[in-house]
């Protein structure tokens, strides 16, 4: 079980008391990123107390609202058991639990709610209210900022726009998962590269087949493609590397196939201090 996943649940709405005891048990078997459910609509129904109707009813709801999404099956006795995975952004989006704060009239012996503001360090007065506070006024974002969200708006519309266009749904959440997906590090080039790629292969697609946008950044169908990115680029690296050792071993032999090594080639091995201008001198070639 994860206590991240179940704590997230429980500090969200789910719009009835049915829908949050089954989300509460789904969590109680996910692991820290939501993944890795497996049980049956029938084990649910037995733990919960539900009705099978609403068991069935709540995980159809929870999959068409993204709470939910199948990542796979799990062979079992009965044929096989259908794995899910709770979408973390989709939870964090719900309502909070958190009841807002209530200001009341003055009682005898009346309670300070705030926090106190007694003297600090050099006599400086503490902040009257916590940052999270209804009465907090926070500063205005800095021009940096707005630039950067700016230039992160831009590039979410750009990846967007390599979609194919016929499969582009609910432009606001797509748009939002982009963005958090370069929040969270993923260079914006290669999300478009993952996706063009993807719009590629998919050409020929039945309907059936295909994948919506919301649906496609919500399962994270990119990151296999990324996988494969950085693969490529360890192996382009591993290859470069390789070439430069046997053009340090041939400098170093004063081989004949130095003759092929170029004045390109020659400056960045000195630079990167492999071999030195008179080892290169030393093999006929110029420094």
């Amino acid at each position: 079980m994860s206590w991240r996943i179940a704590n997230e649940c429980a500090e969200r709405r789910f719009g009835s008391a049915a829908r949050k005891q089954i989300i509460m048990f789904l969590a109680d078997k996910a692991s820290d990123n939501g993944s890795g459910i497996w049980c049956s609509k029938g084990t649910i129904q037995r733990h919960t107390e539900l009705s099978e109707s609403t068991v069935k009813r709540t995980i159809i709801d929870f999959l068409r609202e993204g709470i939910l999404i199948e990542t796979g099956q799990r062979q079992c006795k009965n044929g096989y058991t259908v794995i899910y995975r709770i979408v973390l952004e989709r939870v964090a989006a719900l309502e909070p639990t958190a009841e807002p704060d209530i200001e009341t009239g003055v009682t005898v012996n009346p309670v300070q709610p705030e926090p106190g503001t007694g003297s600090t360090v050099n006599g400086v007065r503490g902040s009257r209210w916590t940052p999270n506070h209804p009465k907090t006024i926070h500063k205005p974002p800095t021009r940096r900022r707005e630039a950067a969200e700016e230039v992160e708006d831009i590039e979410a519309e750009k990846i967007l726009a390599a979609y194919p266009e016929d499969r582009v749904r609910d432009r606001r959440t797509s748009l939002r998962l982009i963005a958090s997906a370069l929040k969270a590090g993923v260079e914006p080039d290669d999300l478009k590269q993952v996706v063009k790629a993807y719009a590629k292969e998919s050409e020929g697609y039945t309907r059936s087949k295909v994948s919506f946008s919301d649906n496609w950044f919500k399962m994270r169908r990119w990151e296999e493609g990324l996988a494969q990115i950085q693969a490529d680029r360890d192996k382009a690296r591993e290859a470069e590397a390789k070439g430069r050792a046997s053009l340090v071993e041939w400098i170093h032999e004063r081989h004949p196939l130095c003759r092929h090594i170029t004045n390109r080639q020659i400056e960045d091995l000195i630079a990167s201090t492999m071999v030195t201008p008179e080892q290169v001198r030393a093999a006929g070639l110029p420094a």
